[in-house]
Formats: structure tokens, sequence, C-alpha cells
């Protein structure tokens, strides 16, 4: 069964609604009056989409983006906002929700917002996927492994690599090739691709 679309909003009536509406598109919903309430349930985790009311007491739908960013969690947000809100929405836009919707809002659009929502959270996940199994494999490198992945990195030719670490170039091509093997990549494109993803930013090559 594909992960439920969560809903926050103090507001009784607007849960009903929303869960009506999107149950009737085939979603699986879950429905929380408070920000703390699905905080506290651990959903998030399981979560596929969140749609936040800006405004509820206790948390709001900005701090609650915030929360979800401060653990972690790549679970895109869509806001839902008042016409006097706006300002508040478009923060919340730049801290990284995908959308914004201003009541009343179109039943379509909705729908069209949770459709985009879904597929930047796949692309997320698959994201936060690849950088957890590449620093996995960073981490099997040795200390002198690991320099001679941030020279190819950076652009450097063994040659160059050999005389900034003084080793021979046949010693970096010993360990180019042990890096490459514990790395599972297939090419230097790919290593590269790897090592970004693990957030490996080594300086740019003089």
């Amino acid at each position: 069964m594909a992960d439920p679309i969560l809903i926050v909003d103090d507001d009784a009536d607007v849960r009903d609604s929303l869960r009506a509406l999107l149950e009737s598109a085939g979603f699986d919903v879950r429905d929380f009056g408070s920000a703390k309430a699905v905080l506290e349930d651990g959903s998030l985790t399981q979560g596929a989409c969140l749609i936040a009311d800006i405004r509820m007491p206790d948390m709001d739908g900005l701090a609650l983006q915030e929360e979800l960013a401060n653990r972690k969690i790549g679970l895109p947000v869509i806001i839902v906002t008042g016409h006097g809100d706006v300002p508040l929405a478009v923060r919340a836009m730049k801290a990284g929700a995908v959308d914004f919707l201003e009541k009343p809002f179109d039943d379509e659009l909705l729908l069209q917002s949770i459709k985009h929502a879904l597929v930047l959270g796949k692309e997320s996940k698959g994201q936060a996927s690849l950088a957890q199994t590449a620093a996995a494999r960073i981490a099997l490198l040795t200390e002198r492994e690991r320099q001679v992945l941030e020279c190819l990195v950076s652009g450097k030719a063994n040659k160059v690599i050999a005389y900034e670490l003084d080793i021979s170039p046949r010693t970096v091509e010993i360990h180019r090739a042990h890096v490459m093997e514990k790395m599972l990549a297939r090419s230097l494109s790919d290593l590269v691709r790897l090592a970004l993803a693990a957030g490996l930013n080594p300086p740019a090559k003089r």
C-alpha cells in the first residue's frame, strides 16, 4: 500500500473535507488536529506528502516545516493559507515547501499539487538513499584512498595526485583501482556522482 497523505489542520471541518476529497481520488489519508500530534505520532517518516495549515495553535505549518528540516525528513509539504497569510506562505516556499494553496482552493488544483509533490518526494527519497549508500562506501576507504578520491573528484590527474601525496604514479593507480572497487563505481563520472551525493566537496583543482 502507498504511503498516506498526511493532513494537519486544527479545523475538523477542513480535515473532514480534505479527507473525503482525497479518499475519493484513491489516496490513503491520515489526519491530525495539530502539528505536535503528527510529530508525536511518528507518522512523518511513513508519509508520502504533508498538507499543513499555515496558522495553527502551538505550532504553525511553517514551524512544522522547519522541524521537518531539522529532523532531516524529506517529506514534501503543501501549505494551506488564508488570503492574509500569503507572505508567510512565500516564506514557507523559500524554506522548501512544494506549493501553497490559498483558501478557498480548487479541488483539482489541490490534486495536481499533490501529484507534483509525490513526484518530488520520490526523487528526494531516491537522493537520500543514494547519499546513505555512498557514505557507507566511503567509510570503507583507508585514509590514503580517501585522499586519492578527493583528488580525483577535484579533477586532478594521476601524476598531480602522485606529486601532491608524495607517492609514485603506480601507487596512485593501485589506490584508484581500490577506490573504484570499494565504491562500486563503473567509471570516473560514476565515482564523482557518488562522492558528491555523500557530501564530499573537495577544493577545486588549482
